[in-house]
């Protein structure tokens, strides 16, 4: 079936069958940050914002995106600040997470006012990371919350 949506700003138009994953054919139009972690939500490495919200592109049937806006970390426009601040806060290990721990990050400044840890790690409780117990994710999302001028 033909499905036409916009990935980070491109107009695309692509054939898939019925039941892709909106992560599997993203991942075959080379938009490398959207992880395959565990092929069934669990893990959130996949995640992208579709319509402004953030979604597990391995749950989201790529006919459920016709017609919709689909944003992958690389087209986020420059250095967005949840990814500046996980630079130079060391929120980032081995960086497998990150893309979509940044994409849940980016709704959750986006859709939320007034974050505090409790709801931060809350946000982050479907993006598995396999390298830290999340202290310096945690800060740098609340950092970049602060800078937003929610404090």
């Amino acid at each position: 079936m033909r499905v036409s949506l916009t990935v980070d700003g491109v107009a695309r138009d692509v054939d898939v069958d019925p039941g892709a994953s909106l992560m599997d054919t993203l991942r075959s139009l080379g938009y490398a940050s959207v992880k395959n972690g565990c092929d069934n939500g669990d893990c959130g490495s996949c995640a992208v914002l579709l319509d402004g919200r953030a979604v597990n592109a391995c749950l989201v049937f790529t006919a459920h995106a016709d017609g919709r806006a689909v944003t992958t970390v690389e087209g986020l426009i420059d250095l967005h600040p949840v990814q500046r601040t996980m630079l130079d806060m060391g929120g980032i290990q081995c960086g497998f997470c990150t893309p979509g721990m940044v994409m849940l990050a980016v709704d959750l400044l986006e859709h939320s006012a007034d974050l505090d840890e409790d709801r931060v790690r809350d946000a982050l409780a479907g993006n598995y990371c396999r390298c830290t117990g999340y202290v310096k994710q945690v800060e740098a999302i609340l950092a970049a919350a602060e800078e937003r001028g929610d404090e």
